[in-house]
């Protein structure tokens, strides 16, 4: 039987390989050290990447066991999304319909859209295609500075300031209304939308602009026909970013919107909001009863749409990237 020889490799012994002096340990100590810096910010990476995927599951596993119980049981789908008729403490009848809640939502999100989207793409334009140097520096921080102001400060705001001003512009009874929340909510989702769309026209090359300009357009017919419809794709998931960060907003609306469950007829009617019933009726609720698992079943509705927005906000962005 034929016996293989293991050969195993000789460690280099020349003169130049050995370390002789303290420099040269001192080096290879500092490349040992490197190399576990570099390996150990590796592993702290991945696990902040990992980790952002689990506690989105964890927040999905979570709010489905929650409201598993009224979904399989007392849940019923045509009375949830086709009755305005919110009523879960009622001795007598108590009802889930969430339609009110859900137009109250969307009407708020659609007002703040209204808002939100000339004031973003605008800010976006001047910012990326006009300002420039310490303008431009600072413009970009102001915008920050707007997106830092805390949700409770901008529903004291809807509260304390809006209301009273809508009364007196408007003429009307209460100013804590569709047009109220959906200002100060088009005011909070406005830095975000004006940072990505921002992004968007930025990524748009610079031969397309010179390639224009050499054909004689002015600045203006440069950003109307050729980078606003290079940059749409972008400009798109700015808008679907902010439509789910108003979707998913919560004190801001509970505060401003005047909490009144009713199917709207103009910008002057109080609504009342998905987010904002969970959050004034969750701390009065039993746990484990009827009315804890329907408010469950909201978030988990609440949950899906604003993951189907992001999610085709995020499609967009792949598919700008792709081209």
């Amino acid at each position: 039987m034929k016996q293989t020889r293991l050969i195993m490799p000789t460690p280099d012994l020349s003169p130049e390989a050995i370390p002789t002096t303290h420099a040269d340990l001192e080096a290879l100590d500092r490349r040992d050290l490197a190399w576990y810096v570099d390996k150990g910010l590796q592993v702290a990476i991945f696990i902040g990447g990992i980790s952002a995927i689990v506690f989105v599951l964890g927040i999905f596993v979570f709010i489905t066991k929650e409201g598993i119980s009224f979904v399989t049981g007392r849940f019923d789908l045509v009375e949830f999304f086709t009755s305005p008729r919110w009523l879960p403490t009622s001795n007598s009848n108590p009802t889930y319909g969430a339609l009110a809640l859900i137009v109250g939502t969307a009407s708020v999100t659609g007002m703040a859209m209204l808002v939100a989207i000339p004031f973003s793409l605008g800010a976006a334009i001047y910012i990326g295609e006009f300002a420039t140097g310490r303008t431009r520096e600072i413009l970009k921080v102001l915008v920050e500075l707007l997106a830092a102001i805390p949700s409770v400060v901008w529903g004291f705001i809807g509260l304390s300031i809006m209301n009273s001003l809508i009364i007196d512009l408007f003429n009307v009874p209460i100013g804590l209304n569709i047009l109220n929340a959906g200002l100060i909510l088009g005011l909070m989702a406005a830095p975000i939308m004006t940072t990505i769309a921002e992004d968007a026209l930025k990524a748009v090359p610079d031969e397309y602009r010179q390639a224009a300009e050499a054909m004689g357009a002015t600045r203006w017919q440069v950003i109307r026909r050729v980078v606003l419809p290079a940059a749409k794709n972008g400009l798109v998931a700015a808008v679907l970013l902010g439509v789910g960060r108003g979707f998913g907003e919560t004190m801001a609306v509970l505060m401003a919107t005047g909490h009144s469950i009713q199917i709207p007829d103009s910008l002057f009617d109080s609504v009342r909001a998905l987010t904002a019933t969970i959050a004034a009726e969750l701390g009065e609720t039993a746990v484990g009863s009827d009315h804890y698992g329907a408010l469950f079943t909201l978030g988990i509705f609440l949950f899906l749409v604003t993951f189907i927005i992001n999610l085709t906000a995020d499609l967009v962005v792949r598919g700008i990237r792709k081209k």
